[in-house]
């Protein structure tokens, strides 16, 4: 089984290289800025160097590679990847390692925030037909980050099925499950019902629901096997 490739140019983990090689992606400290609030306005200014993203991004590849992991798509935290500049980056790195699957992020919030992510996803989803990378058809999960117990996940794969042309394609839910005792959690300010998450993801109704929706439970593995859309 192949793992995604959750490139990093913003976060509580601290870049691989140093803050001489990547000047434009680090703070003072040297730290990653902590959100896309603070990375996008720079990235948008012209102030966050392509290339720096990919030394960093090609770093953090290698590393995944080289402790024997397989990699079987490519996205990035908070989403970042769905900006142009980062975007062309991440599908750079992707040709060089041989990785041409890529999560399109959605959204169906009326606020401006999912107006954004919409027009940025429809660039994504074009850019990536052009180059024929693989995406699933249809996703779900951004607006409910971190809030998603038993009857909304249910309700959220039924959005899925909905999204699906005439019922057939590719679908992914996107979660955060974790445990109350994951001490890794401190890390993160983000207020998410992780233990909740992890409880309707093992649930029977929703895993009723996957089957009598006719899903089939897959890796972006299967994405990428699909062939070109």
């Amino acid at each position: 089984m192949g793992v995604g490739a959750h490139l990093a140019a913003v976060g509580e983990d601290p870049p691989l290289l140093s803050a001489a090689e990547i000047p434009t992606l680090v703070d003072r400290r040297g730290r990653l800025w902590l959100s896309w609030r603070q990375f996008l306005p720079r990235a948008a200014a012209g102030r966050i160097n392509p290339d720096d993203l990919r030394r960093e991004f090609t770093a953090q590849m290698e590393a995944i590679t080289g402790a024997g992991l397989k990699v079987d798509h490519l996205d990035t935290h908070q989403n970042l990847h769905l900006w142009p500049s980062v975007r062309d980056v991440v599908m750079n790195v992707g040709d060089a390692a041989g990785v041409r699957v890529v999560r399109v992020t959605r959204s169906t919030a009326r606020g401006p925030v999912g107006i954004v992510v919409r027009r940025l996803a429809t660039d994504l989803e074009t850019r990536a037909d052009a180059a024929g990378w693989r995406y699933p058809t249809a996703s779900t999960g951004l607006d409910e980050a971190g809030g998603l117990d038993t009857p909304s996940m249910v309700a959220a794969i039924g959005s899925l099925k909905a999204q699906l042309p005439d019922g057939v394609g590719s679908a992914e839910l996107a979660t955060h499950p974790g445990r109350l005792t994951d001490a890794e959690r401190s890390r993160y300010r983000w207020n998410y019902a992780w233990e909740q998450e992890l409880e309707a993801l093992c649930s029977p109704q929703v895993r009723a629901a996957v089957d009598d929706l006719g899903f089939r439970l897959g890796t972006f593995a299967d994405v990428a096997a699909a062939g070109p859309r």
